[in-house]
């Protein structure tokens, strides 16, 4: 009785081995691991391909078993919901069996099937669809069987049964349910299982490795079958590294008391790509020659090849039927890639300006690609133009409101007058597929008013960024979608508009030897030419050799007053040298009066000079270089030497 159960045991492991032996293997791997932007709430994962041999031969007829299959990630799936009345968190994510409609050899597959079947939706998303065995001959002869297995819709049916089925995202994972998968059995054919169209927040994954970029992987989980087998079941699809790199050319200076018209440039933008196609197309683009807008369709027929090449925003485009009144395209994203330029602070009386396309620099702009007549579709460099926000729909474009700058067409930025901010998107709408730079012109007018303060005083700056920028990374409403500040964060400075000065020298004070200086500067903006009045203080800088205090600050010296002040009381007895001091208004005038105490013996009196403001075009004031200042109408800032005039 032992023996017999021996046999018994022995027969019924190798029984199991027997199934084992027969059962369907699938191997899993990642496909297009293409890089993801570190940015973005809304990347594209590369395709999960299962690669299925083997299984066991079916009766014609008979049902196949389905299998539910759900992918895993250590971060958000953020694929479009697409809208159903029926079923929740429906999405775009898509498993295709057999690559239908694909341009891949059609193998030993049947006439229909395979890569020649066309794409057929599984309209049954939480059920999957129930499809059958059939044996049809092979397209071509096969040594290895006269009927090749294949799954049809209905008994008897020798055309393709649904190929395309839905997921349904939770978290960090998406299902499809109910998948027929049907064992290839036939030596030399082998089922393709590929799953496309699944996007994650990379930024969430995008902390420091040592090399700067981190692997996405997906973890697979076949469930209701216990004759499939998935080898490798944890395929990276994808590596996250940082995109984008952007800068700005510096911070200019404009005065308030000087006009600048809306071709003064104050900086230029800088985005540029740190892998190539990290700015994309909407679509891939169409026709050859590739001509601008060719990446913007509405939907794209030539791109829901399986397994083709897709280097835009859009992944695998299908057109989904749902239970809402409107169908809608799974994998088509919204608009390309958008580049953001967000400016705060902007004071009070200045109009700000940006070029509506990307330029070579400020005074020269570029013309939109019209593609390669040689190389087709090869365009030689990118071309982004101007959209009305971050977020409008695609083909909200804006062109030139008439002003330019050189050859450089340009339209104003709104900018909201209580958060003295406003923001400048522009859409990439040719990519060359290598690493892209795009430059944006910035430029700015104002009107001198300095009796009303305008333009005010202050600091403007700018952030860079993608765009969409800084919405919920939850469920994908809008794709693509990427974090705030990629680059410039915090704000840095773009430009400053400054007060006007008047720069008086007393070439000689003293307090020595029994002497005194006395100093008085007067306000004279209020004249009888209807100058606007301007208020402001005076620091006096002292240059008094070794023995030199910090300067003096004199209160605010209101329009048609006289500041008056001895040198001694300000500094003590002992000292001799020079005085600059600095208004922060303009028309002031001086004057000192050196005597011995009491002016009984020795007195003297002089009008200091005055020296054009440093920070002022074109007034001949001691400028080393243009760096720090604006040419306004002609008028060179690098001009050495004083002008010593009043």
């Amino acid at each position: 009785m032992v023996d017999f159960r021996r046999w018994i045991t022995v027969l019924a492991v190798l029984a199991l081995f027997a199934g084992v032996a027969a059962a369907q293997n699938c191997t899993a791997q990642g496909a297009n691991t293409n890089p993801l932007r570190a940015e973005g709430y809304t990347e594209q994962a590369g395709d999960i391909v299962l690669l299925c041999s083997g299984g066991n031969a079916q009766a014609a007829g008979s049902v196949i078993q389905p299998v539910t299959i759900q992918i895993f990630f250590t971060t958000l799936v953020t694929s479009r919901l697409l809208p159903s009345s029926s079923v929740a968190n429906l999405s775009e994510a898509l498993l295709l069996i057999d690559e239908p409609g694909g341009q891949g050899p059609q193998g030993n597959f049947p006439a229909g099937f395979g890569p020649s079947a066309p794409q057929i939706l599984c309209t049954t998303p939480l059920q999957g669809c129930q499809e059958f065995v059939n044996n049809l001959p092979p397209s071509t002869p096969n040594p290895n069987a006269a009927t090749v297995q294949v799954a049809v819709g209905t008994v008897g049916a020798t055309t393709s049964g649904p190929n395309v089925f839905q997921g349904l995202v939770s978290a960090n994972s998406v299902t499809f349910f109910g998948v027929p998968i049907l064992g290839p059995v036939t030596t030399g054919l082998t089922r393709t299982i590929r799953i496309t169209n699944i996007r994650v927040n990379a930024n969430a994954l995008s902390g420091s490795s040592a090399a700067g970029v981190n692997p996405l992987i997906a973890s697979i989980l076949v469930t209701g079958s216990s004759s499939l087998t998935l080898s490798n079941p944890t395929p990276t699809v994808g590596f996250i590294q940082q995109s984008l790199s952007a800068s700005h050319s510096g911070t200019a200076s404009i005065n308030q008391c000087v006009s600048v018209s809306s071709t003064t440039s104050v900086s230029l933008l800088t985005f540029k790509e740190l892998f190539g196609a990290a700015f994309k197309t909407r679509v891939n683009p169409l026709g050859t020659p590739a001509s601008t807008g060719a990446g913007q369709a509405s939907n794209a027929t030539g791109q829901n090849v399986p397994a083709q090449t897709v280097t835009s925003e859009s992944d695998f485009i299908f057109p989904v039927s749902t239970a809402s009144t409107q169908p809608s395209f799974a994998g088509l994203a919204d608009f390309g890639t958008r580049l953001k330029a967000t400016f705060s602070n902007v004071p009070n009386g200045v109009s700000l300006f940006v070029s509506v396309n990307n330029v070579k620099n400020s005074a020269v702009g570029v013309t939109a690609p019209a593609g390669d007549a040689v190389g087709g579709n090869t365009i030689d460099f990118a071309f982004a133009q101007l959209v009305s926000s971050e977020t409008s729909a695609e083909g909200s474009l804006v062109g030139t409101n008439g002003l330019a700058a050189g050859t450089v067409p340009t339209t104003q930025v709104v900018i909201d007058p209580t958060t003295h901010s406003g923001s400048a998107v522009w859409e990439v709408l040719n990519s060359t597929g290598g690493i892209d730079t795009l430059n944006f012109a910035v430029f700015v007018s104002s009107t001198a008013n300095v009796s009303q303060n305008l333009p005010f005083p202050g600091t403007a700056a700018v952030n860079l960024s993608y765009g969409p920028a800084g919405l919920t990374p939850g469920f994908s409403t809008l794709i693509p979608r990427f974090t705030v500040d990629t680059s410039v964060a915090p704000a840095t400075n773009i430009f400053v508009v400054n007060l006007c000065h008047t720069v008086l020298l007393y070439p000689f004070v003293t307090t020595n030897a029994g002497f005194d200086t006395g100093l008085a500067i007067a306000n004279t903006s209020t004249d009888v030419f209807g100058t606007g009045p301007q208020s402001g203080a005076c620091s006096l800088n002292w240059f008094l050799g070794s023995s030199s205090p910090p300067f003096t600050n004199t209160g605010n010296i209101a329009s048609g007053v006289t500041y008056a002040a001895t040198m001694s009381s300000l500094l003590g007895p002992g000292l001799t040298g020079y005085m600059i001091a600095v208004c922060s208004f303009q028309y002031a005038h001086g004057f000192a009066f050196i005597s011995d105490l009491g002016a009984r013996n020795l007195a003297m009196g002089y009008l200091p000079l005055v020296i054009p403001d440093p920070g002022t075009p074109g007034s001949g004031a001691r400028v080393a270089s243009s760096s720090s200042c604006l040419e306004t109408n002609g008028a060179s800032c690098n001009v050495l030497g004083e002008s010593d005039g009043h």
